[in-house]
């Protein structure tokens, strides 16, 4: 299991190429090249999983029932775009075009790490998502982690 963190500000070239960083490959492994797979994330971003963690929730969504038609759907949007993807000698990722297209992404990025996964973000609407924080942080992580509900809808 990873424990990723971090927020890294990187660039993409006009082929589609990230350069990931030092520090986030450090974390993900310590040698060798890095198969990772890319898919459109919850918002305009997309999400980055190594190997092992795309596999661990893939096969969570293989063990829905397909006959819902809310498992369907949720199991089509999962899977939309999904990439895989390995880092070359000189830790890059390739994101297809439309990916990048479904982002925004034009130049600027950040990777966001965070538990098993990075989000990759163009700046400009990651910049405009973390303005959204709301004023009080504090009220806010005391909803979702007090009580003992962990953010679920019961007091």
């Amino acid at each position: 299991m990873f424990q990723l963190t971090g927020e890294y500000e990187c660039k993409i070239d006009a082929k589609g190429r990230i350069k990931l960083p030092a520090n986030l490959m450090r974390q993900i492994s310590s040698e060798g090249t890095y198969d990772f797979t890319v898919n459109r994330g919850f918002e305009n971003h997309l999400m980055l999983y190594p190997r092992d963690v795309w596999e661990k929730k893939t096969k969570e969504l293989n063990q829905l029932n397909i006959y819902i038609k809310k498992n369907r759907e949720a199991v089509r949007y999962f899977y939309r775009g999904a990439t895989k993807l390995t880092t070359d000698a000189s830790d890059r990722i390739l994101v297809p075009k439309s990916l990048i297209e479904y982002a925004g992404i034009s130049k600027e990025i950040v990777l966001f790490a965070y538990q098993e996964q990075v989000e990759i973000w163009s700046k400009e609407a990651y910049e405009n998502m973390i303005g959204q924080e709301p004023d009080n942080f504090s009220s806010l992580a005391e909803e979702v982690f007090g009580g003992g509900t962990h953010g679920s809808d019961h007091e």
